[in-house]
């Protein structure tokens, strides 16, 4: 059978694409776990979720908060009695009705007991560093960005503590996502911060899009040979998701352009290459083009071929024997 599709432009490649795959942009990610150690009592956010700068995620249920919360108001209290003392033996003294040693034993007191506040509330900004809003000893684990619940490892019931290895809750906003690629040895001095890639994934057809090198790795892999590129990539459409795995294409230059075919529509007789394009329905006609890159699954044309004319995609090997066959051969 013989199909054609319109050739399509594309920007002129370095190499073959590079395998890579999407993770979140840890720029703006974010990876949860409770400050203090207590019991999980209700789950506010599900993975998937869109979430809110400061929307609540989860409530845990803490005694050790609730005992330095009491403490804090503990402090507080004999605070404002022992400055309430103060105040009376200082009206007192004016008509010398208490003894001097009396007041300042008061005032020394009051010190004490500031330094006995100002302890309390290092202890509650400890347990909750980030402030979280607190009820008795019921605290609320709210989201610290705008994005999206990507990972949850909590359940009801569950004993949450700091010194827990994985995270409650990621949240990360998923408009720019980054690309991990693994870049060939020859290639590293080749590619540089700010380069152009373009990215494409065949689970999302026709998402083809632009993606800027953020970092080159410093080192080799010595079992793969390879480097890590890191670029980030626009998602606000939210077409792409982590974990996708997609080629990267390295550009060859600003301007660089060339026209993708297919290897099927490629036709290689010695050191020259052929296509068949369509000039009416069911009439075709071979043209010879200048490939600049071949790789395992397209051709790149320079020259011979302009981007939009239909060209044989299927069955250009069956047109070329074909043409090629004398007029009195027999099948």
């Amino acid at each position: 059978m013989i199909r054609s599709a319109p050739a399509e432009a594309f920007p002129m490649p370095v190499a073959q694409p590079l395998e890579a795959r999407l993770v979140v942009d840890e720029d703006v990610t974010s990876r949860l776990s409770v400050p203090v150690s207590g019991r999980v009592t209700a789950l506010l956010a599900r993975p998937g979720d869109t979430v809110r700068r400061g929307q609540p995620l989860l409530a845990l249920d803490s005694p050790d908060l609730g005992s330095a919360l009491a403490d804090l108001e503990r402090a507080e209290a004999d605070l404002a009695l022992k400055q309430k003392t103060v105040a009376r033996l200082q009206d007192l003294s004016t008509g010398e009705a208490v003894a001097r040693r009396d007041l300042e034993q008061a005032q020394a007191d009051v010190a004490q007991a500031r330094a006995e506040r100002a302890r309390a509330e290092r202890r509650l900004h400890n347990l909750n560093p980030g402030g979280q809003p607190v009820q008795g000893q019921r605290l609320t684990l709210g989201s610290p960005l705008d994005g999206v619940v990507v990972e949850r490892n909590a359940n009801l019931a569950m004993e949450a503590s700091p010194a827990l290895s994985s995270p409650l809750f990621v949240v990360s906003s998923l408009r720019q996502l980054w690309v991990l690629a693994d870049l060939p040895e020859r290639l590293a001095g080749q590619v540089h911060v700010g380069d152009k890639l373009v990215i494409e994934s065949d689970a999302v057809p026709q998402a083809r899009r632009e993606a800027r090198v953020l970092q080159v790795g410093p080192g080799v892999d010595p079992a793969t040979r390879r480097v890590v590129l890191r670029a980030a990539v626009d998602n606000r459409d939210g077409r792409l998701m982590p974990e996708m795995f997609v080629r990267a294409w390295l550009q060859a230059g600003p301007g660089a352009a060339a026209v993708r075919l297919p290897n099927t529509a490629v036709v290689v007789r010695g050191v020259q290459s052929f296509v068949f394009v369509e000039t009416a329905p069911g009439r075709f006609k071979r043209r010879r083009v200048e490939l600049a890159a071949r790789g395992g699954d397209d051709s790149f044309v320079r020259e011979g071929v302009a981007a939009g004319e239909r060209v044989v995609t299927q069955g250009a090997l069956l047109l070329d024997a074909e043409m090629s066959a004398p007029a009195d051969a027999t099948p």
